[in-house]
């Protein structure tokens, strides 16, 4: 982590994965952020951290996710008590199924192993895989462990699509409502940095502005502008990085129509006004 906050994360050269076992696990980390998600298995009783300032205690066999750009810290994590894995955003952002369901996946963090056993052994086993599988002479390596890791996604998307399943305005609608949930992912992020409407979204993916609200807000689990605010924050939060550009044109070039709407949305989603994140993480 440099001294203005940010971590800047260095992949292997023959690796986009990193791998950090116990004994290389820092056991107090300050508040970061980077573009990587990062999974973690605790092996020990509690492991401390911190996600968007809300506490975390892990025992073991729990598992923390964060996700990319979240802000998380380490508390206080005892000697060689966990194991995490980082991975590029690319691997998520490159998949719209996974996009459209990241409005259920985002806000999930802890994974407790007595509430939930099998899925917390699962993804543990798959993560310890992914350990081994770095660490061999494998040339083909890196495409095993991304293997792990969209197992490890497609599990969660999974967990997380059949407890809203038991919805039954979700039932009514699953077949078709996802071809136009993923359609308007896809769009919205393609033209977030425009100044595109709900009712934009509506007309492309062939509905009426009201049914597409609904419909989005029953999928994603947040709404229209909620959504397009926050990819627009995260693409500012990469603006804010590059010391040339003003925090108004940062504003501007991610889709911010004002200024004043941008602050708003960025302390909101962030918890930090956008000079202030600037400061620490630029």
């Amino acid at each position: 982590m440099d001294k203005t906050g940010k971590e800047n994360l260095t992949f292997s050269s023959s690796s986009s994965i990193s791998v950090t076992d116990a004994a290389n696990t820092p056991e107090i980390f300050p508040p970061h952020w980077h573009n990587a998600a990062e999974f973690t298995v605790a092996l020990k009783d509690g492991c401390v951290y911190r996600v968007s300032d809300t506490p975390y205690t892990l025992n073991t066999g729990d598992l923390l996710l964060v996700w990319p750009g979240q802000i998380h810290e380490s508390v206080l994590v005892p000697s060689e008590s966990a194991f995490f894995i980082q991975f590029p955003s690319v691997i998520l952002e490159n998949n719209l199924d996974l996009v459209s369901v990241s409005g259920l996946l985002y806000d999930r963090h802890l994974i407790r192993a007595k509430d939930n056993p099998q899925l917390a052994s699962y993804l543990a086993d798959r993560i310890f895989s992914i350990q081994k599988i770095h660490n061999s002479q494998d040339p083909l390596a890196e495409t095993r462990c991304k293997l792990c890791i969209y197992e490890i996604l497609l599990k969660l998307g999974e967990e997380a699509l059949a407890e809203n399943r038991e919805d039954p305005a979700f039932q009514k609608t699953a077949g078709s409502g996802w071809r136009y949930i993923r359609s308007a992912c896809n769009y919205i992020r393609a033209n977030a940095g425009d100044d595109i409407t709900q009712a934009d979204v509506a007309k492309q993916v062939g509905l009426s502005s009201f049914y597409f609200s609904k419909l989005f807000k029953q999928y994603m689990h947040q709404s229209f502008p909620a959504y397009l605010a926050g990819i627009r924050v995260k693409a500012a939060a990469g603006l804010l990085l590059d010391n040339s550009l003003s925090i108004t044109e940062c504003a501007f070039l991610s889709g911010f129509q004002s200024t004043t709407a941008f602050n708003k949305a960025f302390h909101e989603i962030t918890g930090y006004a956008p000079r202030d994140y600037r400061k620490l993480y630029r």
